[in-house]
C-alpha cells in the first residue's frame, strides 16, 4: 500500500449533496424494526454499484458489504443501524415521513448514509490492505430479539470475520463534529418488567368488599423508588422507571386488575441481578400484603455495552487526527440509554462512540431530526479508521 495521506473531511466533500439526498430519502420513507425491506434493498443496490460483495437477509433484513484489497490479513467491521420508530413526526421539514406513525426519530437514517459515504470513499480510494465488512443492521430498536442478536445467531462473525468492530450514534446537545468516547461500561443494560396485579373488583361505594388493584399498583410504584437508594451501592448507577400504569374504565367501578410496565437500567451484571431479585420479591410480597396477587414477566433486554480500551484509544487517536484534539471528549459520562451493539462487543473487541448532532431535539422525540452537517464527519471518520486499521503493519 502506498503512503498516500489518510482520508480527511475535504476528501469526501464532493459526496455531501448525494449523502444529504439519500439520508432525506430514508427519512421520508422510514421502516420499523424487522420491516426494513426497502431500506435494505437501497443499501444493497448501492453497495453493489460500488463494487462490494453483498450479502442480504442475515438477521432479517441485514446487509453486509465486504471488500478485500491488498495483501493484508486483518479485517474490520463497521456497523450502522437502519430501523425507525413508531412515532408520528412533528419536525415540519420538507422531507417529513410519508409513512404515517413512523419516523426516523433516532437518526438511523443518518448512520446508514454516513456508512454508505465511507463505502464510496473506500471503494474509490482503495487505500487499505485487508478486508472491510460494512454491517447494515436491522431491528436495533426492538428492545429484545434484536437485529444484532439475530445476526450473531446466524453466524455473522463466522461468515464475516472481524478482528475488531466499531459503531457510532449521533448525540444531540453536543456540537456537530464533536466526537465522544469512553472505555469500559458506556451504555446501560435495559430490562423490561411487565406486572399484572390481580385484585377483586366491585362497587366504588363499597371498597371494603373489594381488593383494589389500583391502590396496590400505586403502592408498588412508590415502593419501587426505594430499590436503587436502599439496595444499590451509591458508587454504582441504576434506574428503575415505571413508564406505564393502566387500570379501570369508570369512576364508580373498582377494577379487577392493574398493569404496570417498568424499565430497569444498570451498568453492572451484579447490580442487574440484584435489581431483578429485589423487584420480584418486593412486588410479590407487596401484593400479598394487600390480599392481591401479582404476575411478573421479567424480559431481559440488551446487556451493558462495554468498550474495549485498546480499540477505544485507537478510535480516539483517529478522531483527533480528523477533527482536532479540542473536538474529542475522551471520557464522556456513561449513558443510561441502551444499545444492542453491546452484543457485538461481547464477541469482538471494539468501540461504540458518539458524534455530536448539534442543538437538536432529543432522541425518540417527534421533533428530532438528524443533522446533515454531521454526514461528512461520519463518512470521513469511518474511512480514515478503516485505512489506519487495515495497514500492512498492525497497530
Amino acid at each position: 500500500m502506498n503512503n498516500k495521506k489518510f482520508c480527511t473531511i475535504a476528501d469526501v466533500a464532493d459526496l455531501e449533496t448525494n449523502l444529504r439526498e439519500f439520508r432525506q430519502h430514508l427519512h421520508q420513507y422510514p421502516e420499523l424494526s424487522n420491516e426494513e425491506t426497502e431500506t435494505a434493498a437501497l443499501v444493497a443496490s448501492r453497495l453493489r454499484e460500488l463494487g462490494y460483495e453483498v450479502t442480504t437477509g442475515i438477521g432479517g433484513h441485514g446487509v453486509i458489504g465486504a471488500m478485500k484489497r491488498g495483501s493484508g490479513t486483518r479485517s474490520i467491521g463497521i456497523r450502522a443501524d437502519m430501523d425507525a420508530l413508531p412515532i408520528t413526526e412533528q419536525t415540519g421539514v420538507p422531507y417529513t415521513s410519508k409513512n404515517t406513525g413512523k419516523m426516523h426519530a433516532c437518526g438511523h437514517d443518518g448512520h446508514t448514509a454516513m456508512l454508505l459515504g465511507a463505502a464510496e470513499q473506500l471503494s474509490r480510494s482503495q487505500h487499505f490492505s485487508g478486508t472491510v465488512n460494512l454491517i447494515f443492521q436491522p431491528a436495533e430498536e426492538s428492545g429484545f430479539n434484536s437485529g444484532a442478536e439475530r445476526m450473531l445467531e446466524e453466524g455473522l462473525f463466522e461468515r464475516f470475520p472481524c478482528d475488531a468492530v466499531y459503531g457510532l450514534h449521533n448525540h444531540p446537545g453536543y456540537p456537530v463534529g464533536k466526537m465522544m468516547f469512553k472505555s469500559g461500561p458506556f451504555m446501560a443494560a435495559c430490562d423490561t418488567v411487565n406486572i399484572t396485579v390481580y385484585g377483586k373488583g366491585g362497587h366504588a361505594a363499597r371498597p371494603h368488599m373489594t381488593v383494589d388493584p389500583i391502590l396496590v399498583a400505586s403502592s408498588i410504584v412508590i415502593a419501587l423508588q426505594t430499590l436503587v437508594s436502599r439496595n444499590i451501592d451509591p458508587n454504582e448507577t441504576a434506574v428503575v422507571t415505571v413508564g406505564s400504569l393502566h387500570s379501570g374504565h369508570a369512576a364508580n367501578v373498582i377494577p379487577e386488575t392493574a398493569r404496570l410496565e417498568i424499565s430497569v437500567r444498570s451498568f453492572d451484571a451484579d447490580v442487574r441481578k440484584i435489581l431483578e431479585e429485589r423487584i420480584r420479591t418486593l412486588v410479590e410480597h407487596h401484593a400479598t400484603g394487600y390480599g392481591a396477587r401479582a404476575d411478573i414477566e421479567y424480559v431481559p433486554g440488551y446487556p451493558v455495552l462495554v468498550n474495549h480500551q485498546k480499540e477505544t484509544e485507537f478510535a480516539q487517536e483517529i478522531a483527533k487526527e480528523l477533527v482536532g484534539e479540542q473536538n474529542v471528549i475522551e471520557n464522556l459520562p456513561a449513558i443510561s440509554g441502551s444499545e444492542d451493539f453491546a452484543y457485538f462487543l461481547q464477541q469482538k473487541p471494539g468501540c461504540f462512540l458518539r458524534l455530536g448532532n448539534g442543538d437538536s431535539a432529543t432522541l425518540h422525540n417527534p421533533a428530532y431530526n438528524f443533522n446533515d452537517e454531521s454526514l461528512l464527519f461520519g463518512a470521513a471518520f469511518w474511512t480514515r479508521l478503516v485505512e489506519r486499521y487495515l495497514v500492512d503493519k498492525p497497530i
